[in-house]
C-alpha cells in the first residue's frame, strides 16, 4: 500500500521514466515481508541499459528492477535507500520523509 504521495507527483514520476530519464519516488509504504521499513524509493526509467548502468554503480542487480511494461524501477528501502538518496542529493525527499 503507498501512501503519502499526490496524483501529480505519481504522474510527474511516469512521465520522467517513460522519457528515459533516472526518476526517483519515495513514498510511504507498509509491506510485512519488510519489517522496520515504513518507505519505498522506486527509482525508474523505461531504458533498460540505462537503468542497469545506474543500479550497477550502486550495487544492485540487474535481476532486482521490477520489469513493469512502462515503468521499470528498483525498489530501494532501509540503509541502502538512503545512502543512494544522500548521494543521489534527493534532499527534498529525504526530508520530506525524514530519512
Amino acid at each position: 500500500m503507498a501512501f503519502g504521495i499526490n496524483r501529480n507527483e505519481l504522474k510527474k514520476w511516469k512521465t520522467e521514466v517513460e522519457n528515459g530519464h533516472i526518476s526517483f519516488l519515495t513514498h510511504y509504504w507498509i509491506d510485512e515481508r519488510f519489517p522496520g521499513c515504513d518507505t519505498v524509493t522506486k527509482v525508474g526509467c523505461n531504458d533498460m541499459e540505462k537503468l542497469i548502468a545506474w543500479g550497477a554503480k550502486y550495487g544492485l542487480k540487474p535481476n532486482w528492477i521490477h520489469r513493469d511494461k512502462h515503468h521499470p524501477h528498483f525498489d530501494l528501502f532501509g540503509e541502502k535507500q538512503v545512502s543512494i538518496l544522500r548521494t543521489e542529493k534527493q534532499w527534498e525527499q529525504i526530508n520530506r520523509f525524514d530519512l
